[in-house]
Protein backbone atom coordinates (compact mmCIF):
# COMPACT_ATOMS: atom_id res chain seq x y z
CA UNK A 1 0.00 0.00 0.00
CA UNK A 2 2.99 2.52 0.76
CA UNK A 3 4.41 1.79 -2.96
CA UNK A 4 0.92 2.59 -4.72
CA UNK A 5 0.41 5.57 -2.09
CA UNK A 6 4.30 7.20 -2.84
CA UNK A 7 3.62 6.16 -6.45
CA UNK A 8 0.61 7.87 -6.96
CA UNK A 9 2.25 11.02 -4.97
CA UNK A 10 5.07 11.07 -6.83
CA UNK A 11 2.49 11.18 -10.12
CA UNK A 12 0.40 13.50 -9.06
CA UNK A 13 3.19 15.52 -8.09
CA UNK A 14 5.42 15.15 -12.02
CA UNK A 15 1.84 16.29 -13.81
CA UNK A 16 1.87 19.26 -11.41
CA UNK A 17 4.95 20.15 -12.74
CA UNK A 18 4.20 19.24 -16.17
CA UNK A 19 1.37 21.43 -16.41
CA UNK A 20 2.80 24.19 -14.22
CA UNK A 21 5.81 24.32 -16.27
CA UNK A 22 4.06 24.47 -19.48
CA UNK A 23 5.71 21.52 -20.81
CA UNK A 24 1.67 19.70 -21.23
CA UNK A 25 1.31 23.20 -23.95
CA UNK A 26 1.82 21.69 -27.52
CA UNK A 27 2.70 25.04 -29.10
CA UNK A 28 4.94 25.30 -26.37
CA UNK A 29 6.32 21.58 -27.41
CA UNK A 30 6.24 22.76 -31.53
CA UNK A 31 8.51 26.03 -30.66
CA UNK A 32 11.04 23.55 -28.80
CA UNK A 33 10.93 20.91 -31.95
CA UNK A 34 11.28 23.66 -34.63
CA UNK A 35 14.42 25.39 -32.84
CA UNK A 36 12.27 28.79 -32.21
CA UNK A 37 12.68 28.58 -28.30
CA UNK A 38 14.96 26.76 -26.03
CA UNK A 39 12.94 26.52 -23.13
CA UNK A 40 12.04 22.75 -23.25
CA UNK A 41 15.74 21.80 -24.19
CA UNK A 42 16.52 23.92 -20.66
CA UNK A 43 14.24 21.61 -19.19
CA UNK A 44 15.69 18.33 -20.65
CA UNK A 45 18.97 19.11 -19.65
CA UNK A 46 18.32 20.31 -15.85
CA UNK A 47 16.50 16.65 -15.90
CA UNK A 48 19.46 15.20 -16.80
CA UNK A 49 21.95 16.92 -14.73
CA UNK A 50 19.44 16.38 -11.57
CA UNK A 51 19.07 12.64 -12.91
CA UNK A 52 23.38 12.52 -13.19
CA UNK A 53 24.13 14.11 -9.74
CA UNK A 54 21.80 11.37 -8.14
CA UNK A 55 23.03 8.65 -9.91
CA UNK A 56 26.51 9.72 -9.07
CA UNK A 57 25.62 9.92 -5.23
CA UNK A 58 23.57 6.75 -5.25
CA UNK A 59 26.44 4.70 -6.89
CA UNK A 60 29.08 5.78 -4.30
CA UNK A 61 27.77 2.62 -1.81
CA UNK A 62 25.61 0.16 -1.78
CA UNK A 63 21.82 1.70 -1.83
CA UNK A 64 18.08 -0.14 -1.14
CA UNK A 65 15.15 0.69 -2.43
CA UNK A 66 12.95 2.96 0.09
CA UNK A 67 9.94 0.42 -0.09
CA UNK A 68 11.03 -2.86 -1.10
CA UNK A 69 14.26 -3.22 0.47
CA UNK A 70 15.81 -4.57 -2.55
CA UNK A 71 19.70 -3.76 -3.48
CA UNK A 72 19.46 -0.69 -6.11
CA UNK A 73 21.90 -2.14 -9.08
CA UNK A 74 22.68 -0.17 -12.07
CA UNK A 75 23.96 -1.27 -15.32
CA UNK A 76 24.49 -0.41 -18.91
CA UNK A 77 23.26 -2.41 -21.91
CA UNK A 78 24.71 -2.06 -24.93
CA UNK A 79 22.69 -0.23 -27.48
CA UNK A 80 20.59 -2.30 -29.92
CA UNK A 81 18.74 -1.70 -33.09
CA UNK A 82 15.41 -2.04 -31.13
CA UNK A 83 16.61 1.43 -28.96
CA UNK A 84 17.38 3.38 -32.33
CA UNK A 85 13.96 2.06 -33.86
CA UNK A 86 11.72 2.68 -30.56
CA UNK A 87 13.74 6.22 -30.08
CA UNK A 88 13.08 7.07 -34.36
CA UNK A 89 9.49 5.88 -33.20
CA UNK A 90 8.99 7.81 -29.98
CA UNK A 91 10.66 11.19 -32.14
CA UNK A 92 8.39 10.71 -35.12
CA UNK A 93 5.19 10.31 -32.74
CA UNK A 94 6.31 13.50 -30.82
CA UNK A 95 6.61 15.50 -33.48
CA UNK A 96 3.11 14.91 -35.61
CA UNK A 97 1.33 14.73 -32.22
CA UNK A 98 3.26 17.58 -30.40
CA UNK A 99 3.26 15.45 -27.38
CA UNK A 100 4.83 12.46 -25.31
CA UNK A 101 3.27 10.36 -23.15
CA UNK A 102 3.61 12.75 -19.90
CA UNK A 103 1.96 15.98 -21.74
CA UNK A 104 -1.01 13.48 -23.30
CA UNK A 105 -1.76 12.73 -19.52
CA UNK A 106 -1.78 16.45 -18.10
CA UNK A 107 -3.69 17.29 -21.15
CA UNK A 108 -6.41 14.71 -20.31
CA UNK A 109 -6.32 15.84 -16.67
CA UNK A 110 -6.54 19.31 -17.51
CA UNK A 111 -9.93 18.26 -19.75
CA UNK A 112 -8.66 19.52 -23.38
CA UNK A 113 -10.84 17.33 -25.68
CA UNK A 114 -8.32 16.57 -28.68
CA UNK A 115 -6.09 14.76 -26.19
CA UNK A 116 -8.72 11.70 -26.45
CA UNK A 117 -7.19 11.53 -29.81
CA UNK A 118 -3.79 11.39 -28.92
CA UNK A 119 -4.46 8.72 -26.10
CA UNK A 120 -5.66 6.90 -28.32
CA UNK A 121 -3.30 7.08 -30.65
CA UNK A 122 -0.46 5.76 -28.18
CA UNK A 123 -3.15 3.16 -26.95
CA UNK A 124 -3.10 1.74 -30.28
CA UNK A 125 0.74 2.14 -30.88
CA UNK A 126 1.03 0.06 -26.78
CA UNK A 127 -1.84 -2.27 -28.62
CA UNK A 128 0.31 -3.30 -31.71
CA UNK A 129 3.18 -3.49 -30.16
CA UNK A 130 1.69 -6.20 -27.63
CA UNK A 131 0.31 -7.65 -30.38
CA UNK A 132 3.41 -8.60 -32.39
CA UNK A 133 4.37 -10.69 -29.33
CA UNK A 134 7.62 -8.51 -28.84
CA UNK A 135 10.48 -9.60 -26.38
CA UNK A 136 10.67 -7.24 -22.81
CA UNK A 137 13.73 -6.59 -21.01
CA UNK A 138 11.84 -4.60 -18.11
CA UNK A 139 11.30 -4.33 -15.31
CA UNK A 140 15.28 -4.26 -14.95
CA UNK A 141 15.15 -4.99 -11.02
CA UNK A 142 14.29 -8.53 -12.46
CA UNK A 143 18.05 -8.56 -13.26
CA UNK A 144 20.65 -7.50 -15.97
CA UNK A 145 19.60 -9.43 -19.21
CA UNK A 146 16.26 -10.64 -17.91
CA UNK A 147 14.17 -11.69 -20.92
CA UNK A 148 10.49 -11.79 -21.00
CA UNK A 149 7.88 -12.44 -23.44
CA UNK A 150 5.06 -10.10 -23.05
CA UNK A 151 1.67 -9.48 -24.87
CA UNK A 152 -1.13 -12.12 -26.04
CA UNK A 153 -0.36 -15.58 -27.45
CA UNK A 154 0.52 -15.87 -31.44
CA UNK A 155 -2.44 -16.71 -33.54
CA UNK A 156 -1.73 -19.23 -36.41
CA UNK A 157 -3.27 -19.99 -39.61
CA UNK A 158 -5.97 -22.02 -37.67
CA UNK A 159 -6.82 -18.88 -35.53
CA UNK A 160 -5.63 -20.81 -32.32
Amino acid sequence: MRRLVAGTAVGALFGVVISWSGMSSPEVIRHALLFEQSYLYLMFASAVATAWAGLALLRRRERRSVFGGETLTYGRDPVERRHITGALLFGIGWGVADACPAPIATQLGQGVGWAVFTATGAAAGIWLFLRRRAIETEPASEGHGTVTAVGPAPVTATGR
